[in-house]
């Protein structure tokens, strides 16, 4: 064990990654592009969740407390700093509050969350997201899921089941919350959904609305100088490389914000 925390350096706490929907954590392609890395190289012990990529919220969250509490066995650090993307921003709050973990986390860092859900996939029927459920789930299944649902994930997408879940899930007092939106203009990769949800709900990554992604101390809409802005997979370096080498408004390369969180984190002695 690394001892990280006698260095003004390093933070106190080691960071829990964890990754959303549709992907696993594999070292062949890393969720996380660089950023591993350079979080290593700031002085941060990186851990990753390993959750399934298909299961409801609440079972990647039992399997996140496991996780957790081997994680803090290993170290013998007495909390971790949460690093989360997307879906996964759900199952870590769910883990801190509703399976009342927030005595063994000090931070969470949301990385576009749907906080308030999609008003994009509460217009597509039930049954339509139950049969692209079924099959993506027996594809999860064969990836290496042990519990794919992905119908009941994507029933907890919808604003009214996100309503429910903040209901049940409010923020605990013993835990730093933080979060951040992201802006799209332009990628071939999102650009349908973009457009859509674009018309329905307003500005966005190309999955996530920036009014979504919305909680706790919201560190603001991070905005690319590049003219294909900050798309859903860019935040967490799908690419491995710069958005642009010019420099202007906005940032030029996703590591700059996982910069700054790291260095946010340690300013609060985290």
């Amino acid at each position: 064990m690394k001892d990280f925390s006698t260095n003004e350096n390093f933070l106190k706490y080691p960071v829990l990654l964890i990754h959303g929907f549709g992907f696993r954590d594999r070292k062949a392609l890393n969720y996380w592009g660089r950023i591993p890395k350079m979080l290593t190289e700031k002085g941060c012990e990186v851990f990753y969740g390993k959750q399934d990529s298909s299961a409801s919220i609440e079972d990647n969250a039992l399997f996140l407390k496991q996780r957790l509490n081997d994680i803090l066995h290993e170290t013998d650090a007495e909390k971790v700093n949460i690093i989360a993307h997307s879906k996964g921003g759900l199952e870590a709050r769910y883990l801190i509050s509703s399976l009342q973990s927030d005595n063994q986390v000090a931070s969470l860092t949301t990385i576009s969350t749907p906080h308030h859900g999609s008003l994009t996939i509460e217009k597509i029927p039930k049954f339509i997201l139950k049969i692209v459920g079924f099959f993506v789930s027996i594809t999860m299944r064969i990836m290496g899921d042990k519990k794919p649902n992905a119908y009941k994930a994507f029933l907890s997408f919808r604003t009214d089941s996100a309503e429910l879940f903040n209901q049940n899930n409010p923020d605990s007092k013993n835990v730093y919350y933080q979060s951040y939106a992201f802006s799209m203009k332009r990628d071939i990769l999102l650009w349908f959904p973009h457009l859509v949800i674009k018309k329905i709900e307003g500005e966005n990554d190309g999955l996530v609305s920036v009014k979504s992604a919305e909680w706790g101390n919201f560190q603001g809409i991070v905005r690319s100088n590049s003219k294909r802005g900050i798309s859903h997979c860019d935040e967490v370096d799908f690419r491995r490389r710069k958005f642009t080498k010019k420099t202007g408004d906005g940032i030029s390369d996703i590591l700059e914000i996982y910069s700054k969180i790291a260095d946010d984190l340690r300013s609060k002695g985290f």
